[in-house]
């Protein structure tokens, strides 16, 4: 490992590894469906609104190779979200020149963002590569950024076909890009989407061992959130687990 990858946080650039706790196939299909009617999917939820979660989950059934990316707020300098990005990006297109753009981030012209996503554009779309799913996790750490909405605005405007971006965020983007929805290159899932329906929530608690009368109580709850549901199931189980074992240590059980 060179210097330069020893400087990155490599945890940042790495898919999570926990498998989810409920697969979401109704959202899993419109993501599916996202790859090809769309160059890019917002996800716009709160934290707990298990965004995380359905994109690692996603990441294993999209069907294409994932370049991963975690934003944190230190990544509002341009050149250093560049280094994170172009590092993820270059995992599964090593064609990619990271050193080359990185000299676009100290171009002093205003148009510097512009032009790095126009040439980033340019080597993605070089050469017979197979599809790509690029995911950026958190990107409102950096949404104060001079930067951000013109990079992100040419960007999503010029990606190749083969290339989609799968962006969350805790609050809408700056509204240059959200309005690019009226021009059907940007699909946003917001957290009425992202809740658990009636449905998948007695799902999701029958497989846990809990029964549908707790599934619905907890649906109304929490209006659907996933962090919350998760509590109430863990809390559930841990109550069932607590009588299970004072059952049998005053001999009633076997």
């Amino acid at each position: 490992m060179d210097r330069k990858q020893k400087q990155l946080v490599l945890d940042k650039i790495t898919i999570p590894a926990t498998p989810p706790r409920a697969s979401r196939s109704r959202l899993l299909e419109v993501l599916r469906h996202n790859l090809g009617s769309c160059t890019a999917t917002i996800i716009n939820g709160r934290s707990g609104t298990g965004k995380t979660t359905l994109m690692a989950d996603f990441a294993g059934h999209a069907g294409r190779p994932v370049s991963w990316y975690k934003v944190d707020a230190a990544d509002s300098d341009l050149r250093v979200f560049m280094e994170y990005l172009l590092e993820s990006l270059s995992l599964q297109r090593p064609s990619i020149d990271p050193d080359l753009l990185l000299q676009l981030t100290d171009y002093p012209s205003s148009d510097r963002a512009a032009l790095l996503a126009e040439s980033l554009v340019f080597q993605l779309g070089e050469g017979n590569a197979e599809p790509l799913l690029v995911v950026i996790e958190d990107l409102h750490l950096i949404y104060d950024a001079d930067w951000v909405v013109p990079f992100f605005y040419r960007l999503l405007s010029l990606l190749p076909a083969e290339v989609h971006v799968l962006i969350t965020c805790r609050s809408m983007p700056p509204t240059p890009l959200w309005r690019m929805r009226s021009k059907q290159t940007l699909r946003v899932i917001d957290e009425p989407e992202l809740a658990f329906t009636p449905d998948e929530t007695i799902e999701w608690f029958k497989a846990s061992g809990l029964d549908e009368r707790r599934a619905r109580f907890a649906w109304i709850q929490t209006n659907g959130r996933s962090g919350a549901l998760a509590n109430f199931i863990d809390r559930a189980g841990s109550t069932g687990t607590a009588a299970r074992d004072f059952a049998t240590r005053l001999g009633v059980l076997a």
